[in-house]
């Protein structure tokens, strides 16, 4: 007899977890160590793989794990956006732990029982949040993702970095308590449930400029969106090693905050309720803000990892103002955006922690002439920052085609400019990076006698490359999920 649907869930939960033993019993032989690494990410791929084809034929698979009090249960559910989510981390952990084997050994980093053990719990949080049926069990696992993914932030463990931890645990914490917890005991208190249910659970129950003010509670609580202000945590996490950086870009951290951004708008608020709120184009403005200011700043950023965090700011408010022009075209836009973002991003961090381990270059003006020693390295980096600017043949194209007809569809021209405008700022603080490691000669104080860097590391980032790429080509899936975002079934 084969696996129920929510056997599958409780295996998704807890193959990261059994990873994680394993890392930890087999610290003495990091080979042995790497191998359980790897098993367990293409383990929980699998599992999630497992998982689609229930969700594509209308199933909503779910598993109640306790009820705490009435209303209040930590249950899973597995509706499109979240097997989307879940499919990206799914996809792009067991790549990611093959870059980190390269980057961990290439560059002697200490503590790396450590690091892949946080790592691991950091993915069954992530499945966590992609599965949660309702506010609570997103919180739980919002809350968890936050401590695990720390010492990994932390890792370096010198001044600048726990300095660094500070900040991030101090904003994450402090919003999601301060601010996303009370926004989910108000919804309880208003429905007495915290469920998520497509076209939402707030009808009836909450109107007027309350109303606008819990969605505000929410965006600026879900601090991982890194709407403006709450963003400072993030490009002071770039201390931390680059395959970390890459796990807060893309697989786990951001897409979490995001992901919940467009859950909540989707399943607790609804697309319908929101448009009548009052001031509701106040919160769609920041995100607005934040896009276009996130990208002048990445023009400005000479470090090459501060640049992409910038640029990691302005796209995940593409996800927000995606979802708050409250548009059935732009939240599928919003949905397609957490995947193409995730895939070209990890490309980029990639081969920002490739060129660091084979030449320890650090900043965009130290990179003229580097394809010439880096071809692969550096074809991989063009094709996550034409993701990026959303130039087709890669997904970004997609994703930022469905976010313009949206806006178009509601009649949101700031919006729209603001998509055009980033686009060009976008290829400002691109373009200028492949001109010169394609088209200039190497500086030669800069000089070093270097090549690729490990073959784990190119591997990994070609493979993340083919995937933008792929996305172009073949988006029947992730679209049929993105469609499916939110609808009600008849």
């Amino acid at each position: 007899m084969g696996l129920q649907a929510s056997d599958l869930i409780i295996l998704a939960l807890t193959i990261p977890l059994f990873t994680g033993a394993g890392i930890l019993l087999t610290s003495r032989w990091p080979n042995i160590r790497e191998g359980v690494t790897l098993t367990g990410s293409i383990l929980l791929f699998a599992t999630v793989i497992a998982l689609l084809p229930h969700v594509l034929d209308g199933e909503r698979p779910t598993w109640e794990l306790t009820e705490i009090l009435p209303g209040l249960k930590l249950s899973f559910t597995v509706e499109p956006l979240g097997m989307m989510f879940a499919l990206v981390a799914a996809t792009l952990w067991p790549i990611n732990s093959l870059y980190s084997i390269g980057y961990m050994r290439g560059n002697k980093e200490s503590n790396q029982t450590r690091f892949y053990l946080c790592f691991a719990i950091a993915l069954s949080s992530v499945i966590g949040i992609a599965f949660s049926g309702n506010l609570l069990t997103l919180f739980v696992f919002y809350e968890v993702l936050t401590l695990s993914t720390y010492p990994l932030v932390t890792h370096a463990g010198h001044i600048k970095a726990r300095d660094a931890g500070r900040v991030y645990l101090g904003i994450l914490i402090s919003t999601s308590i301060g601010l996303l917890l009370p926004a989910i005991i108000w919804v309880w208190h208003l429905t007495g449930t915290t469920d998520f249910v497509a076209g939402g659970i707030l009808k009836g129950h909450i109107d007027g400029p309350l109303l606008t003010l819990l969605a505000a509670l929410f965006i600026f609580g879900i601090g991982k969106a890194a709407v403006m202000p709450i963003h400072k945590w993030l490009p002071a996490a770039m201390v931390a090693p680059t395959p970390v950086s890459a796990l807060l870009h893309a697989v786990a951290v951001v897409k979490a905050g995001v992901f919940s951004v467009v859950k909540v708008i989707a399943y607790i608020f609804g697309l319908e309720i929101l448009r009548d709120a009052p001031g509701i184009d106040w919160l769609l403005g920041i995100a607005c803000f934040t896009v276009v200011v996130a990208s002048f700043v990445a023009l400005q950023q000479d470090n090459l990892k501060r640049r992409l965090a910038y640029s990691t700011i302005g796209q995940l408010s593409y996800v927000v103002m995606g979802a708050l022009i409250l548009a059935p075209l732009s939240l599928i836009g919003a949905a397609l955006h957490i995947v193409a973002h995730a895939f070209g991003k990890i490309t980029l961090f990639f081969a920002a922690g490739a060129i660091y381990t084979a030449s320890k270059k650090t900043d965009v003006s130290q990179l003229n002439g580097i394809a010439k020693r880096m071809p692969w390295t550096m074809a991989a980096f063009s094709i996550g920052a034409l993701s990026m600017i959303a130039l087709p043949p890669v997904a970004g194209f997609l994703s930022k085609w469905y976010l313009l007809l949206g806006a178009s569809q509601s009649q949101q021209y700031m919006a729209m400019a603001v998509i055009v405008l980033s686009t060009l700022l976008t290829a400002g603080y691109f373009v200028p990076i492949i001109y010169a490691a394609y088209l200039k000669d190497e500086d030669a104080e800069q000089q070093r006698d270097h090549g690729e860097a490990p073959l784990p590391m190119v591997v990994a980032l070609s493979l993340t490359a083919g995937g933008t790429l792929l996305l172009f080509f073949f988006p029947e899936i992730p679209l049929e999920l993105a469609q499916s975002v939110g609808v009600v079934s008849p």
